[in-house]
C-alpha cells in the first residue's frame, strides 16, 4: 500500500487527498510541518506528499514553491484544485450570549495558518477585530490546541473535517472572504500514481534560468512558446537566492513534456544560453463537485 504524507489530519490537505484519490487504498502519513512532509518523502518513509502550491486569493505558496525548487529535487506527478472552505471553530458554550446567540466579541485569539487567516481577512475584521491571530503550520494544528486549551476564549480557523476529529463546533461557516476559494495541490514522488478518473489536461512544468547580461532574453523565451501556439497556464519569477536580482521562472505549459512541439520549444531555450529543468510532467483534475457529489 502507498504511503502518502501530508500536513495533520483535517487540513485542507487531509480533505483534498481523500477527495483526489476516493477510495483508492492509500496510507496517510500525517506530519506538523511541511518541511517534515517533503523529507518524508526525499527519505523514503513515504512514496508521495501532497503540497498547496497556489490558492485563488493569495496567490503562490512561496515557501513551498521555493522547497520544490531549491531543496529537493522530486518531480510534481499529479495536480488537483480543491476548495479551501474555512470556519470558525472553537466550543460554542464559550461564546454564546444570554440570548443564547453567539457572541464573538467574547474572542481573544485565533489560531491558524498564515494563508488561511490571509483569505477570511473581511470576516475577522468584522466579526472579532479584537481578537489575536496567532500562526501555526497548519489550519489542524491550530484546531487541536484550540482543543486542548478550554476556557481561555480561543478560537481556530480551519476545515469541518478537522472540527470534527476534535469534537469542536463551527461557530460561523464558510468564512472566507470570496467565494471562489481554491486551491492547486501538487503530489511529488518518484514515479506516477494512478487516478480512478479520467484527467482534464496535461501539464508541464519547468524551471528557466535566463543567461546574465542578454538583453532581451525573456521576450526570446516567451516567442518560443509563442509562435508554437503552446498555451502558459502560469509564469512567475522568484529569485534564485544565488545573487541579487537574478531571477528564475517558473512556467507551466498545457502540453506533456514529450510533445513535439514542447520539446523543439525547450531546445531553442536551452540554445539561447537559458538552463531548463523539468519540476513535472503530470495530468490535472478540476474540482467537480456536482459529478463526483462532494460537498
Amino acid at each position: 500500500m502507498k504511503k502518502i504524507a501530508l500536513l495533520p489530519s483535517g487540513s485542507v490537505s487531509h480533505e483534498a487527498i481523500r477527495y483526489l484519490l476516493g477510495d483508492q487504498p492509500v496510507e496517510l502519513v500525517h506530519y506538523k510541518l511541511i518541511s517534515d512532509v517533503f523529507m518524508s518523502t526525499v527519505e523514503g518513509k513515504s512514496d508521495y506528499s501532497v503540497i498547496p502550491i497556489e490558492n485563488t486569493i493569495e496567490g503562490s505558496v512561496s515557501l513551498h514553491m521555493d522547497w520544490l525548487v531549491n531543496e529537493v529535487d522530486m518531480p510534481m506527478q499529479v495536480e488537483w484544485v480543491y476548495p479551501s472552505i474555512q470556519n470558525l471553530i472553537g466550543n460554542a458554550s464559550e461564546f454564546r450570549g444570554p440570548d443564547g446567540m453567539m457572541d464573538f466579541s467574547k474572542i481573544t485569539k485565533i489560531w491558524s495558518h498564515q494563508v488561511a487567516t490571509a483569505q477570511c481577512r473581511q470576516f475577522l475584521a468584522k466579526a472579532a477585530p479584537q481578537a489575536e491571530l496567532e500562526q501555526v503550520g497548519s489550519t489542524s494544528e491550530g484546531v487541536k490546541i484550540v482543543k486542548e486549551n478550554p476556557g481561555k476564549g480561543w478560537a481556530a480557523i480551519g476545515t469541518s473535517l478537522g472540527a470534527a476529529e476534535h469534537g469542536l463546533d463551527l461557530l460561523a461557516e464558510r468564512i472566507t472572504d470570496h467565494d471562489n476559494n481554491y486551491t492547486r495541490f501538487v503530489l511529488i514522488g518518484h514515479e506516477p500514481i494512478a487516478i480512478d478518473r479520467s484527467p482534464e489536461h496535461v501539464k508541464t512544468s519547468i524551471l528557466v534560468t535566463l543567461p546574465e547580461d542578454v538583453p532581451g532574453a525573456l521576450h526570446q523565451v516567451l516567442s518560443a512558446f509563442a509562435w508554437r501556439r503552446l498555451n502558459l497556464t502560469r509564469i512567475e519569477s522568484r529569485p534564485t537566492k544565488k545573487k541579487l536580482g537574478n531571477y528564475y521562472f517558473y512556467i507551466d505549459v498545457m502540453a506533456p513534456a514529450d510533445s513535439v512541439l514542447l520539446t523543439a520549444a525547450m531546445g531553442e531555450i536551452e540554445a539561447l544560453g537559458c538552463q531548463v529543468r523539468t519540476l513535472g510532467s503530470y495530468p490535472g483534475y478540476a474540482y467537480e463537485s456536482e459529478k463526483l457529489g462532494v460537498k
